[in-house]
């Protein structure tokens, strides 16, 4: 099996799903994480290119989330829709990946994705409340390369 096979197990899996279905109910903001074995570009261009595969410029608001993850370069990057980009300032994310990289660096990597999708819920609450007719516009589920 690959790294990005073994790198959590069902369980954790579901534990992320689930922490992701709960920051979205604060907001109407959609949140997905992608996970992949490496790459070899920066990785926040790397999300771009998976945030745009995965179709996530596909919300109403423009308002997608992706957390991206390679697993065997450790490189993570969070990469937000170009709504959300023109109403938050540039280091907007920072907090986020601060609290991610805390955890990631005790080799805790379900908590830091777990506090990194509630963080990002919270930070988007402000700016994308959750409406009463919102409606979950893409999956929850952690996508792999």
């Amino acid at each position: 099996m690959s790294k990005v096979e073994d790198f959590l197990t069902p369980a954790e899996e579901q534990e992320i799903v689930n922490a992701i279905g709960i920051a979205e109910k604060n907001t109407s903001g959609e949140i997905r994480v992608h996970i992949e074995k490496e790459t070899a570009m920066a990785p926040i261009d790397r999300a771009v290119e998976v945030f745009n595969q995965l179709q996530m410029h596909q919300t109403k608001e423009r308002n997608g989330v992706l957390i991206y993850l390679a697993v065997e370069s450790k490189q993570f990057a969070i990469c937000g829709d170009e709504g959300i980009n023109k109403k938050v300032a540039a280091d907007f994310w920072d907090t986020t990946k601060d609290v991610m990289l805390a955890h990631f660096k005790n080799g805790d990597f379900k908590l830091g994705l777990i506090d990194g999708i509630l963080k990002a819920g919270e930070q988007l609450k402000t700016h994308f409340p959750y409406q009463n007719d919102d409606t979950d516009e893409l999956s929850n589920e952690i996508s792999k390369g």
